[in-house]
């Protein structure tokens, strides 16, 4: 006789299920925590802000932190360096603004297509550069971000040469954005999406990929991994997302000049890459969010703001190599142990 008293199990009992469950929790919150705790201070944080100048401030810092997000995804993941990465932004804030104000675009349309220009043009030069290494492949990026410089400097007649440009509003079925309260929302939703879509990339067969690569790409040729197109993949979508937050940056600016693709900006996006931490996306929105900060509370220090900059980086770098976030992070996981 069937014993029907006790219901069928499908594969797993209760308790392993129970067990896997209780297993699987602190992998769960050490992934979304932080990023649940981001939403909350991204929603606070207009609370508290005073006036339109902290919410300026509040958007640079947005808009670098999903630069530096992507940025990380080249250097700290895939381990090939960009001294160039400024002139994709300028690409895109000036492919926008041409297109909105000498052709009457609309400027989603204008956003859409300078993106695909700029993808397509870094899918063309990865090809041809990420074949260099090294200090060679810096040079390559640095000469890139000069040229793109060059020609936005010179082509005056559409660029408005050194004096730059005005750049009109964003808008978009009817709706236009205007107000740095309105800009702020629209930045820290990119930041969320930027943040929650590099951490399932990372957390991807690609992610794992990407960091085999960064460790021997010898050996990730031999296990079978394509090591030229991931290279080359990544280095289209950071350049793509630059291109974005090129083309937003310059409708809530205003206007821009051939400044915004300059070898500064380039090399103030990798400083946050790596004083935040290289491989870390939480690194990438810290050293974002200090480098943005750092010019605004040490300009009391008239003349020797730089100076003071410099000794916080050095002293970063010597005590604490790998970066504020994963440094941090990696002594209380051994005060923990």
């Amino acid at each position: 006789m069937t014993d029907v008293s006790s219901p069928p199990t499908l594969g797993r009992s209760s308790p392993d299920l129970a067990a896997r469950a209780l297993a699987t929790a602190p992998a769960f919150r050490a992934r979304h925590l932080p990023t649940l705790i981001l939403v909350v201070v991204l929603a606070a944080l207009p609370l508290v802000l005073p006036n339109a100048f902290y919410f300026d401030v509040a958007i640079r810092i947005l808009a670098n932190a999903v630069l530096a997000v992507a940025l990380n995804l080249l250097i700290g993941y895939c381990g090939q360096i960009s001294l160039g990465h400024a002139g994709f932004f300028g690409l895109g804030a000036y492919g926008s603004a041409i297109l909105t104000t000498h052709w009457d675009w609309k400027a989603p349309t204008a956003l859409v297509v300078s993106a695909a220009v700029v993808g397509l043009l870094a899918w063309l030069v990865a090809r041809v550069i990420l074949r260099l290494k090294g200090h060679y492949l810096a040079m390559a990026t640095l000469g890139l971000g000069i040229i793109v410089t060059i020609v936005l400097t010179n082509e005056a007649s559409l660029t408005g040469g050194p004096d730059g440009m005005s750049v009109g509003d964003f808008t978009a079925f009817g709706f236009r954005l205007y107000g740095e309260r309105v800009w702020y929302w629209v930045f820290a939703g990119l930041l969320v999406v930027a943040v929650v879509l590099a951490g399932n990339l990372v957390e991807s067969p690609a992610g794992r990929a990407l960091r085999a690569l960064h460790g021997s790409e010898v050996a990730a040729r031999v296990v079978g991994i394509d090591t030229a197109s991931f290279k080359t993949r990544v280095f289209v979508l950071s350049a793509v997302v630059a291109a974005i937050m090129g083309s937003l940056t310059a409708h809530y600016l205003g206007f821009i000049t051939p400044q915004v693709a300059s070898f500064h900006k380039s090399v103030e996006l990798v400083t946050m890459v790596v004083v935040g931490g290289m491989a870390s996306i939480w690194g990438s929105v810290f050293g974002a969010a200090l480098l943005s900060l750092l010019p605004e509370l040490l300009a009391k220090f008239e003349g020797f703001e730089t100076i003071v900059f410099g000794l916080i980086l050095v002293t970063t770098m010597i005590f604490l190599p790998r970066g504020i976030v994963p440094s941090i992070v990696a002594r209380l996981t051994r005060k923990e142990g």
